[in-house]
């Protein structure tokens, strides 16, 4: 049985998680990552990968029981596993749709499900939920990937309410533009229409430019790590400059200026 904190974090064997379950593993912690294919993608130094689809009860309830079958407790559990869905919103078949929140939200879902009895039972624990400002505010042409983040949002915060007399923690980091391989990694609608040529074009374009010159993911480790450490977290923490200037514009500028801001900033009304 472990007498450190044990730390399960998904979708670690790259970008965000990866870089969440490093910085983790190098404090006094007991580090378990997962991805769908372990054994290909590598190993992170100090952190015990295992095998987990957060799509599959079956695999979820696996995962959860060989980690407190090794250590005897789950004290923080890192929702990070996801993908974006591209494509204007007419393009994306419904299949897609459902898919997109299998991972992005259900998978959440079902992690939370499995950890919750052990960390009621042990009077503590921390989830911490990897959202996005795509969660905030709606990208044009990810249409689907916004709304399971906007889901996330509503769900983490009503489930911060409902586990603080366990002493549960339960926060949300919203990072904005960032250089990971979660952009290489898109999918795209699968019946492609196209009228919307022009405009989904400049419109990903944009969203790859922004993600190109974006931060590495230390900064959202480093999120993590402080919230992990926090006597207290908060309920979110925005990274990066771009995160927090949208959410402060969305906040003191009229609906429409704001509008023709995000219309702008994609390309969306360029006459070419």
């Amino acid at each position: 049985m472990s007498h450190r904190k044990v730390v399960l974090v998904t979708g670690a064997s790259s970008g965000f998680g990866e870089a969440i379950a490093g910085l983790l593993a190098k404090r006094d912690l007991e580090v378990f990552g997962t991805s769908r294919h372990p054994l290909a993608n590598g190993s992170v130094p100090g952190v015990s990968m295992g095998p987990l689809d957060v799509r599959m009860d079956e695999s979820v309830r696996a995962c959860v029981d060989t980690i407190l079958d090794r250590t005897g407790r789950l004290d923080i559990l890192v929702n990070n596993a996801g993908y974006v869905q591209g494509g204007a919103i007419e393009e994306v078949t419904l299949e897609q749709a459902k898919a997109q929140f299998e991972t992005n939200f259900f998978g959440a879902v079902r992690m939370v499900k499995a950890v919750l009895p052990t960390m009621r039972k042990q009077g503590s624990g921390r989830i911490i939920n990897i959202s996005s400002v795509a969660g905030l505010i709606a990208a044009p042409f990810l249409g689907f990937y916004n709304a399971s983040k906007f889901a996330l949002e509503g769900y983490t915060e009503s489930l911060r309410h409902e586990l603080r007399p366990f002493n549960i923690g339960v926060s949300l980091v919203e990072p904005g533009f960032f250089k990971t391989n979660i952009g290489r990694n898109r999918q795209y609608g699968a019946e492609p229409i196209n009228d919307y040529d022009p405009w989904r074009r400049r419109g990903l374009s944009s969203i790859e430019r922004l993600e190109s010159q974006g931060p590495g993911p230390e900064a959202v480790a480093e999120c993590v790590l402080r919230i992990v450490e926090s006597r207290s977290p908060a309920l979110r923490y925005r990274v990066g400059t771009d995160a927090r200037r949208y959410i402060r514009l969305r906040r003191i500028l009229p609906a429409s200026t704001f509008e023709r801001g995000v219309r702008r900033a994609f390309k969306l009304d360029a006459k070419s």
